[in-house]
């Protein structure tokens, strides 16, 4: 063989193991991913030492891929880890290669946009055209309203699990540790924040989001954002009234003993109402059905 054919040869060899101690180096990450391949992606096949079998082709609509020295291979609805394993079992079987290593990468997507709805600034579609943080997509979208849960949702476009949750702290090494990634067609769903209700003789009647860090919210929180009960309250009746499975429940709450430390403090939760009277004569006359109804009107607030 020419010596100028068998430097070639080496430099390609030289190449291709190159390529792919860079592809492992910088997407590594992707051989271990729950993101399928589907119909429409256009995937890079990789085979390591062997540059003349490199491909980059899509996936057609019955899910195959066409390759050199193989022809048709199934391979949506797998990793790109599970279809390089695919690919290689074929070309062993084929006696193409006795020891052969592929690197498949998802290359392009053919659903390249993500939806985010709910409670955020600026709800819609954002392209993206690979897995980015669900961090980013928040901040695409303007970031979360004043009235968002800090329980986000992600539906999945494929793979599994099919919806992910991820819960968005408000310290940000937490944040970025636990973010996971959104995938191209995948939807984020940010709801807005449970609500809990202080009615009656209070300073700043209302709803209250719970938007704080852990998004729980306990009686004492709520009764200061409210402005503490006026000096007219019965604080010794306050009613919890708290809808249930089995229906709606009432417990009389005695909220001085709370504020003197006597009673334990209550974590309320969502469309809790805690209604503080007036007087006892018209706490006998409110109805818990009355109370209850009285929410529609409320105005909220957030805590913070």
């Amino acid at each position: 063989m020419p010596k100028r054919q068998t430097l070639s040869r080496m430099l390609a060899a030289f190449a291709a193991a190159f390529v792919a101690v860079f592809v492992f180096a910088v997407t590594g990450y992707a051989q271990t991913e729950s993101l399928l391949i589907g119909p429409g992606d256009m995937v890079q096949v990789d085979v390591i030492d062997t540059p003349e079998l490199q491909q980059q082709v899509r996936v057609s609509d019955s899910g195959n891929v066409s390759l050199a020295y193989l022809g048709e291979v199934k391979i949506a609805g797998l990793t790109p880890a599970a279809a390089g394993e695919l690919i290689e079992k074929g070309l062993v079987e084929k006696s193409v290669m006795l020891h052969p290593h592929v690197v498949v990468r998802i290359q392009e997507y053919a659903t390249q946009d993500v939806s985010v709805v709910g409670q955020v600034r600026t709800p819609g579609t954002y392209t993206i055209t690979t897995a980015v943080p669900v961090l980013k997509i928040i901040s695409l979208a303007g970031g979360l309203t004043d009235m968002a849960d800090r329980h986000i949702t992600i539906k999945r476009h494929q793979g599994s699990p099919a919806v992910v949750p991820y819960y968005l702290a408000n310290n940000a090494d937490e944040a970025i540790s636990d973010s996971v990634l959104v995938y191209p067609g995948d939807i984020v769903v940010v709801q807005r924040a449970p609500i809990a209700y202080i009615l009656g003789d209070v300073a700043r009647p209302g709803g209250f989001a719970m938007t704080t860090n852990d998004s729980h919210l306990t009686l004492l929180q709520a009764m200061a954002m409210a402005g503490s009960a006026n000096k007219t309250a019965v604080t010794s009746k306050v009613r919890l009234i708290r809808k249930t499975p089995e229906g709606t429940n009432e417990t009389q709450v005695n909220l001085k003993q709370i504020e003197k430390g006597k009673d334990p403090d209550l974590v309320l939760q969502a469309n809790d109402v805690l209604y503080v009277p007036f007087s006892w004569a018209k706490n006998v006359a409110m109805s818990t059905a009355s109370i209850a109804a009285s929410t529609s009107g409320a105005a909220i607030y957030v805590a913070r």
